[in-house]
C-alpha cells in the first residue's frame, strides 16, 4: 500500500504519521526476511531454537516507533489535504507533491538503513571464544552477567604423565571421577579481576608436576561462568566449577585496608567443605597470585599430624598487629589465644583436611568471629584474621619454601621485594602489587620475570 492509497482510506485530518507508520509496518516482513539467516540474536547474541528462524522482533519494533516519530516531525511541515493525493497527475501542484513524497520516502529509507545498522551492529560482529560464555550447568544458579570479553588466552601445551605415574590414570578417572582416591585435589578461585593470575597458577602447576593427569582442580566462582574459557585454554584438564553465592557472606564482610580484600569470593575457602563433594577428604587451597616452581605432589604428601590445616608458619612476625588494640584489651576476645602459642600464617597456601573441618564445624566458627567483627571492630585485614582466630596455634607446620609470600609488596604501595634466603617451591605475590599489572604498565619488579613464563594471556601468534 503506498502513502496516498492509505490516505484515501482514512478520514480527513493530520493522517500523515498514521499512514506513514502503516506503510512502514507493512514493510516489516520484507525487512525481517533480510535477516532470517543471521546467526546471532540482535540484542543478546543468542540463537533461537528454530534452525534458521531468526526474526529480530525487538529491533524492528523499536525501528517502527522511531520511524513513526520521524514521520510525525516531517508531517508537521507539510499540508494535510486529501486533494494532495487527487492531484498526483494534474498540474504543478501534483508534480511538486510527487517531488515531496519522493524526497520523504528516500529520506525515510536512509534513516531506516541507518537505524538497522546501529541497532543490529552487535549481531554482525564476531566474538573471540572468551566472550559471551554461558555454562549450561551453572546458569540456573548464577544470573547472567557481562562476559569477561577483555580476556583471550592461548591454548596451553599438553602435559602428559611421566613414566613413573600410572599409565591408565586417564581411563580410570573417566570411571571414578572426582572421587578417585589417587587424585591430588587443588582449589583455586576464578574471577574476572584475578583470572590472568589463576590461569598462570594452573599452568605452573601442570608444568612442574610429575603426574599432571592425576591433578583435579576445583574452581570456585561467583561472578561469572568461566568454564568454557578454562576448557579452551587447558583442553585436557581435570576440573569442576563450583558456584559460590556471594550473598551467603556479604552481610558478614566488614571494611578492610584494601577494597580487594572485601570481595565475597575471598571468603569462598571458608565454605569449601560444603561446596566440594563429600568424597573429597583433602584439598590444597591456593590463591590466584602465585606460581609453583616445584611438583605439587610433594606438597600434597605433607603430613598434617592430626591437625585440620597445614601451612608455613612465621612465628617471628609481630602477631599482635593483625588485631586492633580493643581486641587485645578485651579478655573476652584475646583470651581465645590462651595456651595456644599462636603464629602468623598466610592463608594463600593451605593443605586442609576436609573430614575434620566438617566434623568440627569450622565454617560456623569463622562466621561467629566475622559477626563479632561487625559490632566490635577487632581487626582490619579482610579474610585472614578469622582464620588466625580459629586456627593459629593449631596449624601443622609446612616448609617455608611452599609460600614465599609478600612479593606484591605491602597493602598500600605494592613495592618490589627480594627473595628470602633458602630453597623456593612456590612464589606468591601477596600484597597490592600484581605481576600482570606491573608488566602491562611497563614497570615490572625483578621477580615478576619469574611469573611471566606462565602467563598465557593474549592471542596466539
Amino acid at each position: 500500500m503506498d502513502y496516498c492509497a492509505c490516505r484515501r482510506r482514512i478520514a480527513p485530518g493530520p493522517s500523515f504519521p498514521l499512514c506513514f507508520d502503516s506503510w512502514f509496518l507493512l514493510s516489516l516482513p520484507h525487512l525481517s526476511s533480510k535477516f532470517a539467516s543471521s546467526p546471532r540474536h540482535a540484542i543478546r547474541g543468542e540463537r533461537r531454537k528454530g534452525p534458521d528462524d531468526w526474526i529480530p522482533a525487538i529491533c524492528l519494533s523499536t525501528l517502527a516507533d522511531l520511524k513513526g516519530t520521524l514521520a510525525f516531525l516531517i508531517s508537521s511541515t507539510l499540508p494535510h489535504r486529501r486533494s494532495d493525493c487527487k492531484s498526483k497527475t494534474k498540474g504543478r501542484g501534483g508534480g511538486l507533491h510527487r517531488f515531496n513524497m519522493l524526497w520523504i520516502m528516500r529520506l525515510s529509507g536512509f534513516f531506516s538503513a541507518a537505524l538497522v545498522m546501529i541497532v543490529l551492529s552487535p549481531s554482525l560482529q564476531s566474538f573471540p571464544p572468551a566472550e559471551a560464555i554461558r555454562s549450561h550447568n551453572l546458569d540456573s544458579q548464577n544470573p547472567a552477567v557481562d562476559p569477561p570479553n577483555r580476556f583471550s588466552f592461548r591454548k596451553s601445551s599438553a602435559f602428559p604423565n611421566a613414566h613413573e605415574c600410572s599409565s591408565n590414570n586417564r581411563n580410570k578417572l573417566k570411571k571414578t571421577g572426582v572421587c578417585d582416591p589417587s587424585l591430588v585435589h587443588v582449589a583455586i578461585t576464578l574471577d574476572v579481576d584475578y583470572l590472568r593470575g589463576s590461569i598462570a597458577a594452573v599452568h605452573s602447576i601442570l608444568y612442574h608436576s610429575l603426574c599432571p593427569e592425576s591433578i583435579f582442580f576445583h574452581f570456585l566462582v561467583s561472578e561469572t561462568d568461566l568454564e568454557t574459557l578454562v576448557r579452551s585454554t587447558f583442553p585436557n584438564l581435570n576440573f569442576k566449577v563450583y558456584y559460590f553465592d556471594p550473598e551467603i557472606v556479604r552481610g558478614l564482610i566488614s571494611t578492610s585496608v584494601r577494597q580487594a580484600l572485601e570481595q565475597p569470593l575471598n571468603y569462598a575457602r571458608n565454605y569449601m567443605a560444603n561446596l566440594l563433594e563429600p568424597c573429597v577428604t583433602k584439598v590444597i587451597y591456593l590463591d590466584s597470585d602465585l606460581v609453583l616452581v616445584d611438583d605439587i605432589g610433594k606438597l600434597w604428601a605433607t603430613s598434617l599430624g592430626g591437625k585440620t590445616i597445614g601451612a608455613p608458619e612465621y612465628c617471628h612476625a609481630n602477631f599482635t598487629k593483625y588485631f586492633t588494640p580493643s581486641f587485645w584489651s578485651d579478655r573476652r576476645f584475646s583470651g581465645t589465644f590462651s595456651g595456644r602459642n599462636p603464629c602468623y600464617f598466610n592463608t594463600g597456601v593451605m593443605v586442609i583436611d576436609l573430614v575434620k573441618w566438617r566434623r568440627f564445624g569450622y565454617t560456623k566458627r569463622i562466621e561467629t568471629w566475622m559477626e563479632i567483627q561487625k559490632s566490635h571492630r577487632i581487626y582490619e585485614l579482610g579474610s585472614l584474621p578469622p582464620f588466625l582466630l580459629v586456627f593459629a596455634g593449631h596449624v601443622a607446620p609446612i616448609e617455608h619454601r611452599w609460600n614465599l609470600h609478600g612479593l606484591g609488596g605491602d597493602n598500600v604501595r605494592g613495592s618490589c621485594r627480594d627473595l628470602h634466603p633458602g630453597p623456593v617451591s612456590l612464589l606468591h605475590w601477596s600484597g597490592s602489587g600484581k605481576p600482570w599489572l606491573r608488566i602491562d604498565s611497563k614497570k615490572p619488579c625483578p621477580l615478576d620475570s619469574l611469573w611471566a613464563p606462565f602467563d598465557l594471556y593474549g592471542l596466539s601468534t
